[in-house]
């Protein structure tokens, strides 16, 4: 059966017998991605609406990563930074016509800071309208505050968005394109809106599929009936490179491929026997043998691109001797199957991770045969996501392995609150540490909340990362190449390495 995309080329064909052909901006474009789209929340797929350019938030990044003025034209703090003012730009609309004023961002953001999202970490006190200005009041200084109101879940919506009880009904935002359809899990639709405050976009009509499987995202590429597909897997790269049709695209993100380890497991529970799945990981062959990227292998967690946090660590080859060593000092000994024992139990661990990311179950395979040399009998089970953040919910995870964006906000401060700022009561978050804290790096994390001198939050952001390192919470593997694979004809293409846009206010048809 023919594609929609040829059925409709061909009714193209057929009309343009009898009327002219579309013009260039006309031309819909279509993204495919692996992600799935919940629901009109931003606390669920704001990042969604964000890169389709529907939504917008407050505040901005800029080129270098640095906050910047979004729907607020500015900002300032008082002296004891508890009082945060944020004026607004003039003559901003809603998609359904009514204006951005401060009393509807105010309450937009009560309702995100009540939800799930960055605001969470934040001491927020109260979010008020003050004139044509929003003042966000504080408990305590927090210094990243601009850096979190440019995360998804603190999108802007229009009031008639939201229910009386702050659920959210419609998208109705103030992005350069207004939503046209969302059929959830897996489609939406949007047209150029035609009052947004800025620079109008070329293309009129855009449209979003989240499509799970790297290999389909590929064929849609490969057959037309997707402009852009987000997130290829390295076969597949290899060959769509080979296609005159496409342009390929690879750049370099602020997201490591990791693994969340269970501290409390008795298997895991010491920092040697963590350091020892460390040493014998070879990230240098992962990376080029299966991520197609030499300078993906990560000996650390964060990469050059996160500055202070990075400490330009050696050792993406490994060193199995001495992750034998390791292991033999914690009383782990090889029996007659070539699996380690202790007490006469088996060295046995579960790996889960999913297929969203089609690098994934290739990098979890890689490891199940190299901790296979350590003596590990290591069991991969491929599901969903949901996985995993559930199972550190249950306690029931051992391993995960995931890729994790430190770049959800321009200071990663945001993320790694969340991830390791806990403390023995409330160790880590879904995709950070699990039942593991840490009393020193807890209390510089609460420095760098209110802490804006930069040689101090440089000092901390090393000794963070350094301690991270040391003790291993979470296991990192490679550095996150997003790839994509972009219809030849569309001019203009870019990919944000925060990933907050697919920047389709920039592209143009070829004419």
């Amino acid at each position: 059966m023919p594609s929609s995309r040829r059925l409709l080329a061909g009714l193209t064909l057929a009309t343009s017998l009898i009327s002219p052909p579309l013009l260039a901006d006309a031309r819909p474009l279509a993204v495919v991605a692996p992600w799935e789209v919940t629901g009109s929340d931003p606390s669920t797929s704001g990042y969604i609406f964000g890169r389709m350019g529907i939504a917008e938030t407050l505040v901005e990044v800029d080129a270098e990563g640095r906050p910047a003025p979004g729907l607020a034209s500015d900002w300032s703090v008082d002296e004891e930074g508890l009082s945060w003012r944020f004026g607004l730009r003039d003559e901003v609309v809603f998609h359904d016509g009514t204006p951005l004023t401060a009393e509807a961002v105010a309450a937009s953001l009560r309702y995100a800071q009540a939800k799930p999202g960055m605001l969470s970490s934040a001491p927020i006190a109260a979010i008020e309208a003050d004139g044509d200005a929003v003042v966000i009041t504080l408990e305590a200084p927090f210094a990243p505050l601009p850096a979190l109101l440019t995360h998804s879940t603190t999108q802007i919506l229009a009031p008639a968005a939201y229910a009386e009880d702050g659920r959210v009904e419609a998208m109705i935002a103030t992005g350069p394109y207004r939503l046209t359809e969302l059929s959830p899990p897996q489609r939406l639709t949007a047209e150029r809106f035609a009052d947004y405050w800025g620079a109008a976009p070329a293309i009129e009509a855009v449209s979003y599929l989240a499509v799970g499987r790297g290999e389909t995202r590929a064929l849609m590429a490969e057959s037309g009936d997707a402009d852009i597909v987000f997130t290829l897997d390295p076969a597949s790269r290899g060959r769509l490179a080979r296609q005159e049709r496409l342009a390929l695209h690879v750049e370099p993100l602020p997201r490591t491929i990791v693994i969340k380890v269970n501290a409390g497991h008795p298997f895991l529970a010491d920092e040697t026997a963590r350091r020892a799945l460390s040493q014998a990981i070879d990230r240098r062959g992962i990376a080029a043998g299966l991520l197609r990227a030499p300078e993906a292998a990560a000996p650390e967690l964060f990469p050059a691109s996160l500055g202070p946090w990075h400490l330009g660590l050696d050792g993406e080859a490994g060193d199995p001797a001495a992750a034998q060593g390791r292991l033999d000092a914690l009383g782990w000994q090889a029996n007659g199957q070539g699996v380690r024992e202790r007490d006469g139990e088996p060295l046995r661990l579960t790996l889960t991770t999913f297929a969203d990311r089609p690098e994934l179950p290739l990098v979890a395979t890689a490891l199940q045969d190299q901790w296979r040399e350590l003596g590990i009998d290591l069991e991969v089970a491929v599901g969903n996501a949901s996985g995993i953040p559930s199972g550190h919910r249950d306690g029931s995870l051992e391993l995960g392995l995931a890729a994790r964006n430190y770049g959800l906000v321009p200071d990663p401060l945001g993320t790694l609150l969340d991830d390791f700022g806990g403390d023995a009561q409330a160790p880590g978050g879904d995709w950070g540490a699990m039942n593991w804290s840490d009393a020193e790096v807890t209390a510089w994390l609460d420095t760098l909340r209110h802490d804006a001198d930069p040689a101090t939050r440089a000092e901390l952001a090393g000794r963070v990362a350094e301690r991270l390192n040391q003790a291993m919470p979470v296991i990192p593997v490679a550095w996150y190449q997003q790839t994509a694979a972009v219809n030849a004809e569309l001019q203009g293409f870019s990919i944000d390495p925060l990933e907050r846009s697919y920047r389709l206010e920039e592209l143009t048809w070829t004419p």
